[in-house]
């Protein structure tokens, strides 16, 4: 089994990473290079929290093999009359070689292998791929010279940083500058950066998932939340067409304006590609227009006019796209939502859906999931599930926050994870020491990743699921992946003593404490920042709980949810609006469904019967007349037709006037010009914004 957990986890880990990618992602429309370096980025950092365990309990077993072999008597040889120390035979040691044992030599390769190649990614290549995908050029050569003046910022400012670390090594008499310390240099600040941002996205972390996991268990509290995120996604919704209404009526003037034999139409069809199918048809190319253009007489757009215009145009297809996604899935969330809150009263115990899947379930699904099974989980489990859960989580974060508190004393030994892990080592039981370790690092994962897969700065970064994440923001999730993961590790190596710098013992380290250097050229870092930055943790726990993120955010006016608000009441009651109108939308049109497929099913068969009766019993009158008519029925038959199909059109799209509805915002009239206005509060928040169904 040596060398095979690590294939195997390998394995495991590039397939977890595949999956989010294709979760996030969308493989179809976005650059394979952006695909291909988002995948790698994610990969590696996943890679490092599975394979950090084996790191460790490989570590313990070197440590307990080495302190075997010292502790070995030496043996005497007076045959000659010379007292003589020869080698011992090897023996059996104490301790065993466990399932998972990596070979000396692999472990410090493959850490730095892996490390380096993160760091290159996070720090040189994403930044740079990122500024390609933004931008809006017409050509590999012009991206590329965006991207690298986007780029000299910033790299500029992380070479400041650089050189400031030089010169105070250089100024210091006691260090010497080596190859080996001018890497420790570099690795410090990265790490430090690392640990600045991963102590407040831990401290967000640790309070919010078990919190969310707790009031998730509360009855309406996902509806009413439901509702307040419909109420802002309509808005955004709103944004998002004007916005691109705004877009394609410029793409519209410097189609008009671009002739055919101008040299700057290949631009203008590229942009045209980008845009959606139902624009493209409006704005077809002008054919028909064979007049040469004259620079003298016309004003032409700029080619920098029409990269920006370009990239305008992805952005807003983008965001328009996904808001149109994000609509129905919250949809169909409020619906199943509003179906759960329906059925715990049920008395039959059997979960009933307003509206079936339109998607055919599978097999499997269907009998072991059925909707008894459904209503007993929905219901009645999930409920107690989610809060068991809430409190075995909060005792994590409970954990989490002593050790990062007190993981820097040594004696007594005060961090649980070290406790935990000590305790196991004394009885060399390497697979509890595996689970263990395993489970903190992938809590502690968990809590940062989350943070980032949660928030949004405007909208430039935002994760949306669904294949709805742009280019953009899937590269800058790897950067900070890239970026959090090597101080993640060191922490946890740090909170269960696994880190000789933290424990001050001489025993052999983890071979990925050992790629790090010794963080001695730089004492202030290592004997300050690192062991008292960490308990800040607990100020940003304090202030998470009491949601004093959200509050700010209110009053700076960006409305978040909070029950004691009533910003927040009223933008829930408006969202409750308006999934009602969409769900008596919904139902109109199932019922017109329904009835066209009656209809079909009652007259269809009759008249079928009836025109195959008279094909074989014809009626010698209407033989007649139809022989002393050809002429005048050949006249008329087309128009006939046609009259007849857009009478049956007409039948079919007609649908039944609401009666009970408390306003008369349903009106056919109003659907068919495709605009309504929903009322309420929202109207009188936003009255000069139009929606359209598009």
């Amino acid at each position: 089994m040596s060398g095979a957990a690590l294939g195997l986890e390998i394995v495991f880990v590039f397939f977890l990473a595949l999956f989010l990618l294709h979760r996030y992602g969308d493989f179809k429309k976005q650059h394979r290079l952006v695909i291909v370096g988002t995948l790698f980025a994610w990969y590696l950092c996943f890679l490092i929290v599975f394979i950090l365990p084996l790191d460790v309990s490989t570590t313990i077993y070197n440590r307990c093999r080495h302190a075997a072999d010292n502790s070995s008597p030496p043996e005497s040889n007076n045959i000659t009359g010379v007292y003589a120390t020869i080698t011992p035979a090897p023996r059996q040691h104490p301790c065993f070689k466990p399932w998972s044992y990596i070979p000396d030599g692999i472990m410090p390769i493959f850490w730095r292998v892996v490390y380096w190649t993160s760091q290159f990614l996070t720090w040189i290549l994403l930044p740079f791929m990122q500024s390609y995908a933004r931008s809006g050029g017409f050509s590999i050569t012009g991206k590329i010279k965006t991207a690298l003046i986007e780029n000299a910022i910033y790299y500029g400012t992380y070479l400041l940083i650089f050189g400031a670390f030089l010169i105070y090594v250089a100024v210091n008499p006691r260090l010497h500058l080596e190859w080996n310390q001018l890497q420790t240099i570099g690795i410090a600040a990265a790490n430090t950066w690392g640990l600045f941002l991963l102590v407040l996205l831990l401290g967000y972390g640790l309070v919010e998932i078990p919190r969310s996991y707790w009031n998730g268990a509360k009855r309406g509290y996902l509806l009413m939340k439901t509702y307040f995120k419909a109420a802002k996604l309509m808005t955004e919704k709103a944004d998002a067409e004007e916005n691109l209404e705004d877009v394609m009526e410029e793409v519209r003037k410097v189609n008009e304006s671009i002739k055919y034999n101008h040299p700057l139409r290949k631009c203008v069809d590229t942009i045209l590609k980008k845009c959606p199918t139902e624009y493209q048809e409006k704005m077809g190319r002008n054919m028909d227009d064979y007049e040469d253009f004259d620079e003298k007489r016309n004003t032409y757009p700029s080619e920098k006019s029409l990269v920006k215009l370009h990239k305008q145009v992805i952005y807003s297809v983008q965001r328009h796209r996904r808001t149109q996604v994000q609509w129905q899935i919250l949809l169909e969330q409020a619906f199943y939502l509003e179906d759960v809150a329906k059925n715990e009263t049920s008395a039959t115990h059997q979960f009933v859906h307003t509206f079936q899947s339109p998607e055919p379930e599978n097999r499997f699904m269907q009998y072991f999931y059925n909707p008894t099974v459904e209503w007993y989980w929905e219901c009645l489990l999930r409920p107690w599930f989610y809060r068991i859960l809430a409190v075995v989580l909060s005792i994590f974060s409970v954990i989490v926050v002593w050790s990062e508190c007190t993981f820097f004393s040594t004696t007594p030994v005060l961090s649980l994870f070290a406790v935990f892990i000590q305790l196991a080592e004394r009885t060399y039981n390497y697979i509890y020491i595996e689970i263990a370790c395993f489970l903190s690092i992938f809590f502690l994962s968990i809590c940062v990743y989350s943070t980032v897969f949660r928030i949004r700065v405007f909208n430039y970064y935002y994760l949306a699921s669904h294949h709805q994440t742009d280019a953009y923001s899937l590269l800058f999730s790897g950067m900070l992946f890239c970026r959090l993961t090597p101080p993640l590790c060191l922490n946890f190596l740090g909170l269960t003593h696994m880190d000789s710098s933290i424990s001050h013992q001489n025993t052999q380290p983890t071979a990925y404490t050992s790629i790090m250097g010794s963080m001695k050229v730089l004492s202030f870092i290592a004997d300050g920042f690192y062991i008292y930055y960490p308990m800040l943790v607990v100020i940003l726990c304090i202030a998470t709980y009491f949601s004093l993120g959200t509050r700010c955010l209110n009053l700076l006016g960006f409305q978040q949810f909070m029950g004691d608000n009533d910003m927040t009441s009223d933008l829930v009651d408006e969202g409750k609006e308006l999934i009602r109108r969409e769900k008596r939308k919904r139902q109109r049109q199932e019922e017109g469904e329904n009835r066209r497929r009656e209809w079909k099913e009652r007259y269809g068969h009759n008249r079928e019967d009836s025109t195959r009766n008279r094909n074989v019993h014809p009626d010698p009158k209407e033989s007649n007349f139809s022989d002393t008519n050809t002429n005048w029925s050949s006249k008329y038959t087309r128009a006939n037709n046609r009259t007849e199909r857009d009478r049956i059109e007409l039948l079919q799209d007609a649908e039944p006037l609401d009666f009970n509805a408390e306003t008369f915002t349903d009106d056919p009239l109003e659907s068919e010009s495709g605009r309504y206005q929903p009322g309420g509060r929202y109207l009188s928040m936003s009255s000069s914004i139009i929606f359209e169904d598009i």
